[in-house]
């Protein structure tokens, strides 16, 4: 149970080389700064020359002392050679969506969104058609439409950058039919997430499912991960997967499919905005 006294909750990832007693540094320095811990995940590659990942969930009584921990923290962290993400309650995440035609994805993190179940800001959609603009506009949120072709995708890109700037915290790709180049994902490293329609690492690329119906696969799935300049090979933040059969055309797949894309979407956007992911290289600890 919470603490009445509590009014701030607030987390720290971390990531560092590991080394003897300093899960009780940590432990000690968080309860000096009057931090009381409530739930405290690890997780090690290697006991003894491995990388060491920590998120700790731990009330705090108020901003100051949430400041001067944050201001203590960087000696802390230059001793031990941690890279670290402190956040609170308060932080409202902020998360620009985009789109394209299929509505699916979009539909499932606006109704989450709207339910409360996912805590966010959403400042805008972009989107290279139209297609969804009244759909968005009926959330009372910002939709821009932004035209992509081979010949305008730097100009387009531009446009995009320049929207976003200073306003955003994550990218959701919910369905966007376009790929980013890397001068646009070098602008937010390890916060753009994209849903991609197939158990990864099969059927990278386009028409997955046309390919999965070809090949008379009894299990087709929805990976969420976030993007990189090798396409649809970004680190896995969650998977699943739904039983088919002989019986499914490439249409039956597709509709099969959506159900999966949707949830495996909203899960790994919750996890993001709630502090459970770290990234290592080109796979993620998740503490869900």
């Amino acid at each position: 149970m919470r603490s009445s006294k509590a009014t701030i909750r607030a987390v720290l990832l971390l990531s560092c080389p590991e080394r003897p007693g300093i899960i009780s540094d940590v432990s000690n320095f968080l309860v000096k700064h009057g931090a009381n811990i409530v739930q405290f995940d690890q997780h090690t590659t290697d006991p003894q020359d491995g990388v060491l990942f920590m998120r700790i969930e731990f009330d705090l009584e108020d901003d100051r002392h949430f400041a001067k921990l944050k201001g203590n923290l960087a000696a802390m962290a230059g001793e031990y050679g941690m890279e670290w993400r402190l956040s609170h309650e308060r932080q409202t995440k902020r998360m620009a969506i985009f789109v394209s035609k299929m509505d699916h994805c979009l539909l499932e993190l606006l109704w989450r969104w709207k339910s409360g179940e996912i805590h966010a800001e959403i400042p805008m959609v972009i989107s290279n058609h139209n297609d969804l603009r009244e759909a968005v506009e009926s959330y009372g949120i910002p939709y821009y439409h932004i035209p992509v072709s081979a010949e305008t995708k730097e100009e387009a890109e531009a446009k995009t950058l320049e929207l976003l700037k200073d306003k955003v915290d994550l990218i959701v790709l919910a369905r966007y039919m376009q790929i980013l180049s890397p001068a646009f994902i070098s602008h937010y490293p390890d916060q753009i997430i994209n849903i991609h329609h197939s158990f990864l690492p099969a059927f990278i690329g386009a028409n997955p499912y046309r390919k999965a119906f070809e090949r008379g696969v009894k299990l087709i799935g929805a990976t969420a991960h976030y993007v990189t300049n090798d396409l649809d090979e970004g680190p896995i933040i969650e998977q699943d997967v739904v039983r088919v059969n002989h019986r499914y055309n490439e249409a039956a797949l597709k509709i099969a499919g959506r159900q999966v894309e949707r949830s495996v979407l909203a899960q790994a956007v919750a996890w993001h905005l709630k502090d459970h992911v770290l990234v290592y290289g080109n796979k993620t600890i998740v503490f869900a």
